[in-house]
């Protein structure tokens, strides 16, 4: 008798066992790699959106010392550096109007897209995650003016 229990104890797991578990643990992966991807993209878009809102505010302070907004030839980089062409601002500050030394990437690594023809109104744009101008949905452009 104590022989009979040995071996029964010491079968182990069956192939069909192992197969079960398994389509477990890969039906569970791929719900979990689902949810973060998705969060992932959302904390790209949210990202996006608060470095545009820190370029707007640094906008204001340079339109209140300057009466006007950095050109879009001027861009983004009339924020860190004062501009030497077009309408030089008479009251730029020392440090510029950002802490950083370089305009960050969006979070997709591109570049953002500063326009500012009459020197009153400006849009700031991401092209977001397709890198492309438009699109909708989660490829949709984020922009100031939504904001």
């Amino acid at each position: 008798m104590n022989k009979t229990l040995k071996l029964m104890n010491n079968r182990g797991m069956t192939l069909i066992e192992i197969i079960v578990v398994m389509t477990i643990i890969a039906l569970f992966a791929s719900l979990v790699a689902t949810q973060v991807t998705s969060r992932l993209g959302q904390a790209k878009i949210q990202a996006a959106k608060t470095q545009i809102k820190t370029f707007q505010q640094a906008m204001e302070l340079y339109k209140t010392d300057n009466d006007i907004y950095p050109t879009t030839e001027q861009g983004l980089e009339a924020l860190i550096e004062q501009p030497t062409a077009g309408t030089v601002p008479n009251n730029y500050p020392p440090g510029g109007y950002l802490s950083q030394k370089k305009i960050p990437k969006d979070p997709w690594g591109s570049t953002y897209v500063y326009l500012c023809d009459d020197g009153e109104k400006f849009t700031i744009l991401s092209y977001g995650p397709d890198r492309k101008e438009g699109g909708t949905g989660k490829g949709a452009d984020i922009s100031s003016d939504d904001q």
